[in-house]
């Protein structure tokens, strides 16, 4: 399928006002053009609550979140990880994202303000997500009012970390993960995939562009082969929580996404995996600008909508 209409002519507009690309910015540089991309959103809707908190990282380095508690009946809890290549993206720029879900999913959405590359290079997002979750967990009934369904969930370097804590979690222990819902996820650090070589794909993310953001996440390429960084790496993918995973059709990210699931379901583990024909890598973000992304929320929605009903968690299995 061709790129929709509605993405096409957002990236004519783009391209007429000449922006520099993103590997001729600075990390500030380009930390403020996506905020003027996330701006064009709008505001998210109202919630029953809001609230930011400070959380100490391991190192006692502080990093925020917001909680968001939206009308009504509370059927979940999801931490939400943003994307941007781990070097920018925050709270404010996801904030209408996470209010739409909230609504949406009837959920309370924890949403983390990991710490940045190149200034806090890994293990500080992963880290931070791991404090981020452990938190939500214990407060779990302040949040959501009794126990339901815990979801971590993220798109592009966020669907990273959800995997990436997914696999943590279950290494300790615990908290318990009801599902990871993956967009476009990052699984890889492999650039000679058929979707990092198609010219077609090379949109609003490109092949450089991913490599810009690897280069100050994981300056050495040596070390991006640990699964805390490359999830599907991983020996062992057995007994993770069931996951939904989207990948758009034109993304570099696209073919580590699918094979990521591919691998989950091998292991056992249950998944439901949609390529959306026709979107470029970010169309997920794009509220009311491109209609591809109410299609991906009203499918999340959709997904997780059984266990979301159930108002309460389900026995774990033995």
């Amino acid at each position: 399928m061709a790129l929709d209409e509605a993405t096409t002519g957002f990236l004519a507009q783009l391209a007429a006002s000449d922006p520099k690309s993103l590997t001729e910015m600075t990390p500030p540089e380009a930390r403020g053009f996506y905020a003027e991309l996330g701006a064009l959103s709008g505001p998210g809707p109202e919630m029953a609550s809001v609230r930011d908190e400070e959380l100490a990282a391991a190192d006692g380095s502080p990093f925020r979140l917001r909680v968001l508690v939206p009308p009504g009946e509370i059927g979940g809890l999801v931490v939400f990880y943003h994307g941007g290549g781990w070097v920018i993206g925050g709270i404010d720029e996801n904030d209408a994202l996470c209010r739409t879900l909230a609504v949406k999913l009837g959920a309370a959405v924890v949403n983390v303000d990991y710490r940045l590359a190149p200034e806090h290079p890994y293990p500080a997002g992963p880290e931070d997500c791991w404090a981020a979750l452990r938190w939500a967990a214990q407060r779990m009934p302040e949040i959501a009012g009794h126990d339901v369904p815990l979801i971590v969930m993220g798109d592009s370097a966020g669907g990273n970390l959800s995997a990436v804590i997914a696999q943590r979690a279950l290494q300790a222990g615990g908290p318990r993960i009801d599902c990871q819902v993956l967009v476009y996820p990052v699984t890889d650090s492999d650039f000679e995939t058929d979707g990092y070589r198609d010219p077609a794909n090379q949109l609003m993310l490109s092949t450089d562009a991913m490599r810009w953001f690897w280069d100050h996440y994981v300056p050495d390429p040596a070390d991006r082969q640990d699964p805390d960084i490359a999830p599907i790496r991983a020996g062992r993918l057995a007994g993770l929580p069931a996951a939904v995973v989207l990948t758009a059709e034109y993304d570099v990210l696209r073919d580590e996404g699918e094979a990521y699931a591919a691998r989950l379901r091998d292991a056992g583990v249950p998944v439901e995996l949609r390529r959306f024909a026709g979107q470029m890598h970010g169309f997920f973000t794009m509220l009311n600008i491109l209609p591809g992304s109410a299609q991906a929320i009203d499918y999340i929605a959709e997904q997780l909508g059984p266990l979301l009903a159930a108002g309460s968690r389900q026995e774990a299995p033995a």
